[in-house]
């Protein structure tokens, strides 16, 4: 798989400006290739590698599917001799090696061509991806994948056990399997993704912390790159199925149907998470704003308190006559002090008392109720 970072939105192996068309790009990071050959039909079965040179046209026999799995893309001279012994033109063999071109479903003169994109996730939760191209005819069935590692062995198991739903069939009801396979492998991405919303949106409300926003645009991105793996494929399916291609029996339509509902459920998911993702900002931004107002009105209220001590304090700290009538009697009084704290007390309580009226100290909410 290829590990795909937060700031690698697209991912696309490109020929140099002006090349012919048909061009493959020279990849140094390829993994070396490996031809796998599975041929079986109803009665037999035979698993083995390819040999150097192979003649696998000769392969095809009727009544019998091939399937040739070609894992790692570094040896082009053999994936050009598969393409070209099947008929592959050289725009095809191009999209199948130069990697991330965008899932399709298109109808060649004698095959079928689909190109999806297969997503996991790796050990650290993040999300990996590699492009899968197959290209399915009458009898035969090619894949092409960038690594070793996918989500067939299943069903390599399943035709190895003699499943009579494979082996009795043709091979565009394997290819619509192989597919249904990485549609599939969808599904536990989402619900990591589900999971990590959810534990997110718990800690937004409760205690919104700044890493908490680094997470969440980390996770809208990587579901709007999960959306360029699945709303495309989506969008080719149904064209598929409505173009009707020969290449597809009648007894694989239900199948493709399903796999077509289950990629449909895949983007309902991925719009619901992404808005999901962009509420949680909303509601993170006003968590700190509500907050930062919380602070300030306890702030504001602290002031508030002693701006009327700090009056008093202030006047009685002047400088007057009290030896003459009227200026500031009460510096000459026994209880002049006592009358002081007992006034400066009494203005705390009683603006404590109207706050708590009012529902600023989070006591009655009469005065929000009158609002």
């Amino acid at each position: 798989m290829v590990h795909i970072t937060s700031n690698q939105l697209f991912r696309r192996q490109r020929t140099k400006v002006g090349a012919q068309p048909g061009a493959i790009a020279a990849r140094e990071d390829a993994i070396p290739t490996r031809i796998r050959l599975i041929r079986f039909d109803a009665a037999g079965f035979e698993e083995r590698d390819a040999e150097p040179c192979e003649d696998f046209r000769s392969l095809v026999e009727e009544g019998h599917t091939l399937w040739i799995d070609v894992r790692g893309l570094a040896d082009t001279d053999s994936i050009k001799d598969i393409g070209t012994a099947f008929g592959l033109s050289s725009l095809t063999i191009a999209d199948l090696v130069n990697v991330g071109q965008r899932p399709k479903c298109e109808d060649l003169e004698n095959a079928l061509l689909i190109i999806a994109r297969m997503v996991t996730m790796d050990d650290t939760h993040g999300l990996c991806w590699e492009q899968v191209s197959m290209a399915v005819g009458e009898g035969f069935l090619l894949t092409f994948q960038e690594t070793t590692e996918d989500c067939f062995e299943p069903i390599r198991e399943r035709i190895r056990k003699g499943n009579s739903l494979i082996r009795g069939n043709k091979s565009d009801l394997l290819g619509v399997l192989l597919l249904d396979a990485i549609v599939d492998g969808y599904f536990p991405v989402i619900e990591n993704f589900g999971d990590k919303l959810e534990t997110i949106e718990t800690e937004v409300l409760n205690s919104p912390r700044s890493a908490l926003l680094s997470d969440i645009y980390r996770i809208k991105r990587e579901l709007g790159l999960f959306r360029r793996a699945a709303w495309p494929l989506r969008d080719a399916l149904s064209r598929s199925m409505t173009d009707q291609t020969e290449i597809l029996s009648p007894s694989t339509q239900p199948y493709l149907h399903d796999v077509r509902d289950h990629i449909i459920q895949v983007v309902d998911v991925l719009e619901s998470y992404r808005e999901l993702a962009s509420s949680l900002i909303d509601v993170y931004l006003s968590s700190v704003s509500n907050r930062t107002n919380e602070v300030m009105r306890v702030l504001t209220i602290i002031a508030t308190i002693f701006i009327p001590l700090g009056f008093l304090a202030g006047v009685y700290g002047m400088n007057f006559d009290t030896s003459k009538p009227g200026n500031l009697p009460e510096l000459g009084w026994r209880y002049g002090y006592m009358f002081f704290w007992v006034a400066a007390v009494t203005i705390v309580f009683g603006l404590l008392g109207m706050f708590w009226k009012l529902g600023w100290l989070g006591g009655s909410d009469r005065g929000r109720d009158r609002k």
